[in-house]
């Protein structure tokens, strides 16, 4: 800042009227005759000279103010101040009224940077002359240098609203807004600067710093580019430019800037933190990282550094990386919550649900109607398998406002719930809480399958039948329902035969060591009448014949996506059509879809349970499956039904399974069944071979 200084022969030459007594009547016609002599040699530049005449005029007149003030004056021209201040403090002495001399004693001390006591003359000159406004110029320069921004603050706007046009004092007045942070007044003060002198303009970057300061990041780029085009080694333009460009989006241009700085100045760590920002922000995350951990080298204590290398680990998934940079930033400042929640955030993706509903209760402990935080909460506890509370946290959320992912949670909770009841047989409570979840709209079919479950666990076998087909209808492909549903089904019907007694009546047989391959038996075309179903009207009896017949052309035809298609349609018309259920699963069987082959076959049996090529082609799919207990459970199944079903193939089918096990004694029981009722020589004889091997 340019102060200007305050004395001036103007101020000193008005003094001389200011006691309103000539002063020139007192002096002896000797001192005055010297006295016009010093002032001739002054306007010669004799300084010396001059002050020698004054001096013996001084001995003539003895205590003459105004020879005392010339001579003072002369003396601060040639730089002799404390013999100035000794002959201007003679003048208080005799004339301690006079404002102009504390006026002249506080620009000499100014000018010897005795700030305090410049301040003392130029405030004892202002109580005795406060017409003089100049000096609130004076006054506000030296609370400047004393770093009293805010007073010199008020003494520069006391001065300009009667010297508006002063260039000088403006720019002290914004130097001293800026350097209390009043950004807003010191773009003020520098936009009255720069409108009043553009081609001259002297702070193109205390106006840009300013402008960035006040979020005016587009005209404080402009200012700040002018100021580096005026000053290419401006590094706080450089800088401030930097972050203008980053609030502005344009990070490629910030990060020039920030290179050009550091390039000069490697150790100016106080940038860093911005500089990372902005890395992390064009997704340079390597680089973000090494220096945010510069900066915390440097500035340990600051929390910012640790709380944005965390953010970086966060956002690259890296939760443990960003927790322990979290902790040592919650630890620094135990009271910030946006840390605890990026710390319950971090636990919560680790899956840590313990931790993270710890972090969740020191949230709610401070901000208790924090909505997201609560229901993050319920989330975790949830997951906890903490059901009751999360279900009672859900409930809450409820009542502030409708949200359909708090209604879908807390009927997954419900449900979970009601089997978990059912494992410790509480039939009452988990029915409750299966019927809240279907009453809320939840149309899974895990709540009926649930619901289900209780009513077999309560001998209600109508209602049990009844929602294992809603699950089964709702969740086509969760073989389990329909897997429970069929053992449900087969408890209720008790076998024609007994399987095992059937084999034991054989007689031992010879051992065949021959490797055969199990024989598939396809779906048949026709079946007992009795499976088929009655159909409503004898249009929808020709339709779904129509179907059935596409399919089993397509089929035929090695089309199944065709056939899949006819057949669905057909059961569109008629939903319990064990044929056509059959031939969808032996579709998929073809295709190797053995958990979708399943998935119908034991449809087929839920419509009828006597249906024996469901059964057996049952069997062959776990058999496809390695799934040999379930697979011979099917073919036993079939031999209750028809102990020659297939001309034996279903005991060489129940061998191969119990083979598979390690049974041998059952399984050669079984193939020599099958002997006993096959027609077919070549796999008999291969059959045999097999028997032989597992007797050696």
């Amino acid at each position: 800042m340019n102060i200007k200084k305050s004395i001036l022969t103007g101020i000193l030459v008005s003094s001389i009227g200011i006691g309103g007594v000539p002063a020139m009547a007192q002096m002896s016609p000797e001192a005055s005759a010297l006295y016009q002599e010093a002032c001739s040699a002054e306007h010669q530049q004799d300084m010396k000279g001059a002050i020698s005449l004054l001096e013996k005029a001084s001995a003539l007149a003895g205590n003459d103010t105004m020879i005392y003030t010339k001579l003072a004056g002369l003396y601060t021209e040639i730089g002799e101040n404390d013999k100035a201040l000794e002959l201007y403090k003679k003048v208080i002495n005799l004339k301690p009224d006079d404002a102009f001399i504390y006026i002249s004693i506080g620009s000499i001390y100014e000018t010897q940077a005795k700030y305090k006591e410049a301040l003392q003359a130029y405030e004892k000159a202002l109580d005795l002359f406060p017409e003089y406004k100049y000096n609130y110029y004076n006054i506000a320069n030296t609370q400047y240098q004393l770093k009293d921004y805010n007073s010199a603050i008020k003494n520069y706007n006391a001065f300009l609203e009667t010297y508006s046009q002063h260039t000088e004092s403006r720019e002290n007045l914004a130097a001293s807004y800026f350097a209390v942070k009043d950004y807003k007044n010191a773009v003020e003060q520098y936009k009255k600067l720069y409108e009043k002198n553009q081609d001259n303009y002297k702070h193109y970057a205390e106006y840009g710093l300013a402008l960035l300061n006040t979020n005016e990041f587009e005209k404080s780029a402009e200012m700040l580019e002018k100021a580096i085009e005026r000053n290419p080694d401006n590094n706080s333009a450089h800088l401030g430019l930097a972050q203008a460009y980053q609030e502005l989006g344009k990070n490629e241009l910030s990060y020039e800037q920030y290179q050009f700085v550091l390039e000069k100045v490697p150790n100016l760590n106080t940038v860093r933190l911005d500089y990372a920002n902005l890395l992390a922000n064009m997704n340079k995350n390597t680089e973000a990282l090494t220096q945010y951990n510069m900066y915390i080298q440097a500035y340990p204590n600051d929390v910012s550094g640790y709380k944005n290398i965390a953010n970086v680990y966060k956002t690259l998934g890296n939760y443990d990386k960003a927790l322990e940079n979290y902790l040592i930033a919650i630890q620094k400042t135990p009271d910030d919550i946006d840390i605890k929640k990026d710390i319950a955030f971090c636990f919560h993706n680790k899956k840590d649900y313990t931790n993270s509903v710890k972090y969740y209760d020191e949230i709610l402990a401070v901000q208790p109607d924090d909505y997201n935080i609560k229901f993050n909460k319920a989330l975790a506890l949830h997951a906890l398998h903490k059901y009751e509370d999360a279900i009672t946290l859900y409930k809450e959320l409820q009542t502030v406002k409708s949200d359909k992912a708090v209604k879908e949670n807390l009927n997954n909770a419900l449900v979970a719930r009601g089997h978990e009841l059912l494992e410790i047989e509480d039939y009452e409570t988990a029915m409750a809480n299966f019927k809240q979840a279907i009453k809320d709209g939840y149309m899974d079919g895990y709540v009926y399958y649930g619901l289900a479950k209780v009513y077999r666990a309560q001998e209600n076998n109508t209602k049990a039948a009844e929602n294992y087909e809603k699950a089964i209808s709702l969740d086509p492909d969760k073989t389990l329902y329909s897997a429970e549903y069929s053992d449900f089904i087969s408890s209720l019907y008790k076998p024609k035969t007994n399987v095992q007694e059937a084999v034991s009546q054989e007689g031992p047989l010879p051992v065949i060591n021959i490797e055969v391959e199990t024989p598939e038996k396809t779906v048949s075309q026709t079946k007992p009448e009795e499976t088929k179903p009655q159909l409503a009207s004898p249009v929808a009896i020709k339709q779904n014949e129509d179907l059935i017949s596409e399919g089993d052309k397509n089929l035929k035809n090695n089309n199944y996506d065709a056939a899949i298609k006819n057949y669905q349609d057909a059961l569109q018309l008629v939903p319990s059509d064990a044929e056509t259920l059959c031939k969808i699963g032996y579709i998929y069987k073809l295709k190797e879809d053995n958990m979708r082959a399943i998935n119908y076959y034991q449809k087929s049996i839920i419509v009828n349970p006597d249906y024996t090529d469901s059964w057996f082609n049952l069997g062959l799919v776990y058999i496809n499956e390695n799934n040999f207990v379930e697979a011979q459970k099917s073919f036993e199944r079939v031999i209750s039904l028809d102990t020659d079903y297939n001309s034996g193939y279903a005991y060489y089918a129940l061998g191969r399974a119990l083979e598979a096990q390690g049974k041998k004694e059952d399984a050669i029981k079984n193939y020599k069944l099958f002997v006993k009722h096959s027609n077919d020589k070549e796999t008999i004889e291969n059959v045999q071979a097999q028997i032989k091997q597992l007797q050696k």
